[in-house]
Parts: C-alpha cells; sequence; structure tokens
C-alpha cells in the first residue's frame, strides 16, 4: 500500500479572526496548518494557535505574491494545499484532497473548484463557478508568483487536474466591504502596471468597462443568477473602470501642469 503523503495547508492572513474558525476546522484533518499573519490586531494569531495552527508573522508587505512564498517556506509537508481565511474545503473536496495524496503524480498541478457566496446567494453562473484555482502542488515543484495582487501559482508546463468537491468562497459578505477590497485590488493592479511600463487610453478605459459588463450578464450568463448576477455584472464592470480609470490617471496626475 502506498504511504499517504503529508500535507501542509497553507494560508496568509491580516485581521482575520471572524473567519478564521470555520475556515481552520474545514481542514483540520490535515498534516499540518500553517498560518503567515502579516500584522493582526484582533486576535488572529492567538485564535490561530488555540486550533492548532503554527503560526508565524512578516508585516514587510511586498504582495500578496511574495506572501505566499514566505509562507510556504515554514511549511514541512510534501504537499501544499494553499487556501485562505474565507474559504471552507467541503467533504466532498476533502476526500478527493485524500484519495489524491495516496498516489499522486509531483508533476501534476491539482485545480480545485471554487463555489463563490455573493451577497446571500452562491453563485451557479456569472463567471463565478466552477471558478478553477490551481491549490494542490508538491511543495519543492511549484511556487506563486511575485505579482503583487492577482497572483497565481506558477505552473510550467505541469498537468492540471480537476478534484472533485467544492471549496467553498465567502467572497462577498458584506457589500461595503467587498467594496473597499475591490478598490484596493484596482490601485495595486494599476500601480503595478503602470510600474511595468502599462499605459492605457481613454477608449480603453470604456471598452474594458462594457466588456466587463457584457462578458459577465451574457456571455457568462450571469442573467441565470438572478438579480445577484445583475448587480455582479454591475460590480464588474465598476472594478473594471477601477483598474483601468487608475492606470490612466497615473500617467496624467504625475504629468506636470503646462504653465499658463
Amino acid at each position: 500500500m502506498p504511504v499517504k503523503k503529508r500535507l501542509s495547508v497553507v494560508l496568509i492572513a491580516k485581521n482575520e479572526a471572524s473567519l478564521l474558525e470555520e475556515c481552520l476546522q474545514s481542514v483540520d484533518w490535515a498534516d499540518e496548518i500553517i498560518l503567515l499573519d502579516s500584522g493582526s490586531s484582533d486576535g488572529t494569531q492567538e485564535l490561530a494557535r488555540s486550533l492548532g495552527a503554527k503560526v508565524f508573522a512578516n508585516s514587510d508587505w511586498q504582495g500578496f505574491g511574495k506572501q505566499r512564498q514566505l509562507a510556504q517556506t515554514h511549511a514541512s509537508g510534501e504537499y501544499i494545499l494553499m487556501i485562505d481565511a474565507d474559504e471552507r474545503v467541503s467533504p466532498e473536496l476533502r476526500q478527493s484532497i485524500e484519495r489524491c495524496l495516496q498516489q499522486p503524480d509531483e508533476h501534476t498541478v491539482y485545480r480545485l473548484g471554487r463555489r463563490n457566496l455573493f451577497l446571500g446567494r452562491f453563485m451557479r453562473h456569472s463567471g463565478w463557478y466552477p471558478d478553477r484555482v490551481n491549490r494542490l502542488y508538491k511543495a519543492d515543484k511549484f511556487r506563486y508568483n511575485d505579482d503583487f495582487v492577482h497572483e497565481s501559482l506558477n505552473t510550467g508546463t505541469a498537468k492540471i487536474v480537476d478534484l472533485d468537491g467544492d471549496l467553498l468562497h465567502l467572497t462577498c459578505r458584506d457589500f461595503f466591504a467587498f467594496q473597499r477590497k475591490q478598490m484596493n485590488y484596482a490601485e495595486a493592479w494599476a500601480k503595478q502596471r503602470y510600474q511595468q511600463g502599462k499605459r492605457c487610453s481613454y477608449f480603453a478605459i470604456i471598452s474594458h468597462t462594457l466588456g466587463a459588463f457584457f462578458k459577465t450578464w451574457i456571455l457568462r450568463a450571469g442573467f441565470l443568477d438572478g438579480k445577484q448576477g445583475l448587480v455582479l455584472a454591475g460590480v464588474n464592470a465598476q472594478y473594471t473602470f477601477n483598474k483601468y480609470a487608475a492606470l490612466w490617471a497615473f500617467s496624467h496626475q504625475l504629468q506636470k501642469s503646462e504653465p499658463s
């Protein structure tokens, strides 16, 4: 009989005490849980320790990608399951992961389907389901990229295999908190692109915004998600507008005014 590989659940967090308990309880079957905190003041670290996690701290924030890289270095398991505090591993997904760890392929990255909550509804369309993410992988083979926001796993030429079961994602429980987070993401995205030499035109702001609404509402069948689908299409359009308007603004606000 093959020996099941050791699994380290890894997450990064800041002020996530209100969400953390259910998250960690959903993965308490793992060999270890690693939490890298970036300066919580709400008892996140203490709560995580009380729930059996190994807690580390790094407040020198250099973006989500590098923070995940650092978190992974604290793990001792052969395989990594990377999650967030607002995610929960369903029983079906747990079974899939445990089966996978019996005979995994170290050159394969395992992809999880996320079911996203938006204003009281787990979305089935709108591009929010199954919303597959690469999260289970061999610790010494793969790591996250350096992106400041919207980071992703560097998979290279790895084979991608989908696992059964859902990763439940409590994306939007508080509309205003969600909007503030979206605004922060938009600013970080625009700043990174500007530093990379990217620019955009006024027309690009409009075309990308309209395109985001059309893609969510029509192409991704957001209309089948009812009122939440319509609101989400608007939110996606707003987020896209904020990203490209911020990128456009960086180019113009840093220009010196012409003398009158």
